[in-house]
């Protein structure tokens, strides 16, 4: 059994330890027993799991992975941290705001000989699993993606982080995709933002993702 931590108890950390507590049958869940969970609200206990602190989570022997489910800007810091004492890691998407951050947490997983998990829980439902069987042995001639959202929540990162969980979409249904193009505008007096983003495939075809 592999103890954890869950680092925020958002909706994603309630999750977490609900899954621990009950796993379903065959899951990996069943090989982790949670230990206890970080937060910045005086809580206590949640689910009958005990609160502790960061510098008990990163010292305590029994607990070997933490799952990070803390507001976006707050992942790097958590993610170096636990990784630096010597803990697995799995956390939500995304893992950092910066592509050269990512790398170099990578770079130290595999220096210490750790495993540092991204979950990118949209990838794993099945809606998008159907998606992805219609687009398999087809050909994109051309496409577009709108969608709109809410405003972003402080530490949630810049404007496209909005919708950033669809550009994984596209890769991994069509593959690595380069940037031609974007522009950004914003009426603060209406509430109101959105951003264009032109890409291209490796075989130069063209997608045009519109966040609003």
């Amino acid at each position: 059994m592999f103890g954890a931590v869950v680092v925020g108890v958002g909706i994603a950390g309630g999750v977490r330890i609900r899954d621990m507590l009950n796993p379903l049958p065959g899951s990996g869940a069943e090989k982790l027993v949670v230990r206890g969970f970080i937060s910045r609200r005086n809580l206590s206990t949640l689910e009958d799991v005990n609160q502790i602190s960061v510098e008990e989570a990163m010292n305590r022997k029994d607990i070997r992975v933490a799952f990070i489910c803390t507001e976006n800007d707050a992942h790097e810091d958590f993610v170096r941290m636990f990784l630096e004492a010597g803990k697995h890691v799995c956390v939500e998407y995304p893992m950092t705001l910066s592509y050269k951050t990512a790398v170099e947490l990578w770079v130290l997983a595999q220096t210490k000989g750790l495993i540092l998990h991204e979950e990118h829980i949209e990838l794993l439902t099945e809606d998008y699993k159907q998606l992805k069987k219609e687009v398999a042995g087809k050909v994109l001639l051309e496409g577009s993606l709108h969608f709109t959202g809410g405003s972003l929540k402080p530490g949630f990162g810049f404007p496209a982080f909005s919708g950033i969980a669809r550009l994984c979409w596209l890769v991994d249904l069509f593959g690595e995709l380069s940037v031609t193009g974007a522009n950004f505008e914003q009426d603060a007096g209406k509430g109101y933002s959105k951003m264009t983003a032109q890409l291209l495939t490796s075989d130069n075809r063209l997608i045009i993702i519109l966040f609003s």
